[in-house]
């Protein structure tokens, strides 16, 4: 798979007594199986092309003067048209010359602090790699998990590389497994496999019994002391 890849960049300084600089971005990103267009600013994704759902996706929280990006769907569906057809033309200039790769690094760990019987979040996070086509699989205690499972877009990095997270949401279980395991083109063929087991620390009965015992020792203290001190008022 070939990968084509544009990143527009805009330097903005707002000079008053001190320089702000702030950046926007346009990441668009295609292959013969994948396409991707994003705006973001200052590292900040603003929006993105859903072309699966066929949709834009605005992904910054309500404000009060809302941003809109009306018709940026339409235009990115051309953008990876000709996306596509530069790539086309650029494989046979150049001859499909190796791809430059970084295979991911992968780290598995839940949102939360994981109590028992209590919903949480599974992340698995899959940093450093490049190009940035990857796909992601769950598994509990062996078994391939489909539902409850999301992926994000790809993110790019400072040095060129990208992330991307997978969330699973669980009800942990004492002694459950869970793996998240990635392929890429520079694993060649080898997925990397991460591993996450409920290992919840319950209390133990130790200290259960020191106090009780303790508590046992105190009331009998107490009754052989009131004891002594009526049989010493009867001798009065």
């Amino acid at each position: 798979m070939e990968l084509y890849k544009i990143i527009l960049a805009l330097t903005i300084v707002l000079s008053t007594d001190a320089e702000f600089v702030h950046e926007d971005f346009i990441i668009g990103i295609c292959s013969d199986t994948e396409a991707e267009r994003m705006i973001g600013f200052d590292e900040e994704e603003l929006w993105h092309a859903d072309f699966n759902q066929k949709k834009g996706v605005e992904t910054l929280p309500d404000f009060g003067d809302p941003i809109s990006f009306p018709g940026f769907y339409e235009r990115s569906v051309q953008n990876m048209a000709i996306c596509r057809s530069n790539l086309a033309k650029r494989i046979k200039g150049f001859k499909s010359p190796p791809p430059e790769m970084d295979a991911p690094e992968t780290s598995i760990y839940p949102k939360n602090d994981v109590q028992l019987g209590f919903k949480n979040t599974l992340i698995c996070h899959v940093t450093g790699f490049y190009p940035p086509s990857v796909s992601i699989s769950w598994t509990k205690n062996n078994v391939n998990v489909t539902e409850d499972m999301s992926l994000s877009q790809y993110r790019p990095r400072n040095d060129g590389t990208y992330n991307i997270f997978s969330t699973l949401k669980f009800t942990p279980d004492e002694g459950d497994i869970y793996s998240c395991t990635v392929n890429h083109r520079a694993l060649r063929g080898q997925p990397q496999t991460k591993t996450w087991d409920v290992d919840v620390d319950l209390p133990g009965v130790g200290p259960a019994v020191f106090c009780g015992v303790g508590l046992t020792l105190g009331l009998l203290g107490v009754a052989t002391g009131t004891f002594f001190l009526v049989k010493g008022n009867n001798c009065n």
